[in-house]
């Protein structure tokens, strides 16, 4: 007798597999499922587009940055003696690109010399500098000063406007 009680209340709690059951066939998805994976990939996509759009941004001033030609192109420039390979070089740049952005890109410009390529080396030489040196440039690619070391970008800000405002009055 209690075996049967306890059947019935198992068989109570068991819940309806036919009302469960969805209204697909196997192997086919629900709308739900489909619903799930457009969602899904829709984000993947936004990441990967986002993540590209950051790269090609990266890579292109990364390039820009590169070309040693715009020294002397009528807007004073900055000129980095950069090592990739040097963490002392890298802090210099990184805290060279945030005090950059207290200016427009027709008051001054920024550029990098790679010691590792045949023409950083040689703008290197030319100025007698080492890396971790930044060297300023007015518009007429004059070399006005020599910024050796590691600084801070609060310094490194004053001493462009100084360069910048000294190099529009001349």
């Amino acid at each position: 007798m209690k075996q049967r009680k306890a059947k019935r209340q198992a068989g109570k709690s068991k819940p309806n597999s036919t009302a469960n059951r969805s209204s697909t066939k196997p192997g086919q998805a629900s709308r739900r499922d489909v619903i799930g994976l457009v969602r899904n990939w829709g984000i993947v996509a936004a990441l990967a587009a986002g993540g590209g759009w950051y790269l090609v941004d990266e890579v292109t001033a990364t390039i820009s940055e590169q070309d040693l030609t715009k020294i002397g192109n009528g807007i004073p420039t900055i000129v980095q003696i950069h090592d990739p390979q040097c963490s002392r070089c890298i802090a210099l740049q990184k805290e060279t690109r945030k005090a950059l952005k207290a200016f427009g890109r027709d008051e001054l410009q920024y550029v990098v010399a790679n010691i590792r390529t045949e023409k950083g080396r040689a703008l290197a030489r030319a100025n007698r500098v080492g890396h971790v040196t930044l060297l300023l440039f007015d518009s007429e690619g004059k070399r006005r000063q020599i910024l050796q070391g590691p600084s801070h970008r609060d310094y490194l800000e004053m001493m462009f406007r100084k360069h910048v405002d000294v190099s529009s009055s001349s």
